[in-house]
């Protein structure tokens, strides 16, 4: 049975919904809600989706890194679109220790809570995400990542971090940063010595990330790691609830990501 969306269930920072262009993804056959994992620094809420019926086998892990306005619908959905490909989606709530979001309203009021939030904290609370799914039904050596705007930065540094993720895919995320000490390195700090190929996905009419931080990263990045720009395409693209939301690029986008993730081992 399809779940009822309801407008709070999308942060209040985004309202109204784009009703006309919103995907909704439903729950059947799914185990999908929400979780607690552990953390060394205690436990923080996740939402989880995955296949109900898997028997023995153990499922491919997504890690899926939230949008600056958090762990939303739009994210929850994601995990759905995942879990309905045979994926266990996780996505972990990684300001929790600094502050809900989901009830603030404006955007300017989320990046002080945001302007808060350790690069080393996201990444171990990143790292316990997926020993959690690896301990419920997950496959550790099946390690992927995605992420969009704030957690599309997020994706780039996670492939810098851990050598187990075997694939990561990043949506419009931030890629050059002056520094700072909770945000100590930017993408393009870190595109050199990724562990593991990250794919990244950007919109060239983007008037956040300017094609000269994209060409930027680029110049350093190893292959098979590359860049894709949609041309035309603004920030948000793949953003089905935001008048952003461009359907060729963002369905373009996921076909891309699936074929990432299955070419480098992590399907």
């Amino acid at each position: 049975m399809t779940q009822p969306i309801t407008r709070d269930a999308f942060a209040s920072a985004v309202q109204p919904v784009a009703a006309d262009t919103l995907i909704i993804t439903n729950t059947d056959g799914l185990l999908a809600g929400e979780v607690s994992i552990p953390t060394p620094q205690g436990n923080i809420p996740a939402y989880r989706a995955q296949p109900a019926a898997s028997g023995d086998a153990r499922l491919p892990i997504v890690l899926v890194v939230q949008e600056i306005f958090g762990v939303h619908e739009h994210i929850r959905d994601v995990t759905r679109r995942l879990a309905k490909l045979g994926y266990l989606a996780v996505a972990p709530e990684l300001y929790h220790r600094q502050g809900d979001v989901s009830r603030l309203p404006s955007i300017d009021a989320i990046r002080e809570v945001v302007a808060k939030v350790p690069d080393e904290q996201v990444l171990s609370d990143l790292d316990a995400s997926a020993a959690w799914a690896a301990a419920h039904g997950g496959d550790a050596q099946r390690l992927a990542i995605t992420g969009f705007c704030w957690g599309g930065r997020v994706v780039w540094l996670y492939a810098a971090h851990q050598p187990q993720l075997k694939a990561g895919v990043a949506w419009y995320g931030r890629l050059a940063s002056a520094g700072s000490p909770l945000h100590p390195r930017s993408p393009i700090d870190v595109a050199g010595s990724l562990k593991a190929p990250v794919l990244g996905l950007y919109g060239g009419a983007d008037q956040g990330i300017p094609l000269s931080d994209v060409d930027a990263l680029r110049a350093r990045l190893q292959p098979p790691s590359t860049v894709r720009v949609y041309d035309d395409a603004p920030h948000a693209f793949y953003a089905d609830y935001r008048p952003s939301y461009r359907a060729q690029a963002a369905q373009d986008g996921w076909a891309r990501l699936l074929d990432w993730i299955e070419r480098h081992g992590a399907a």
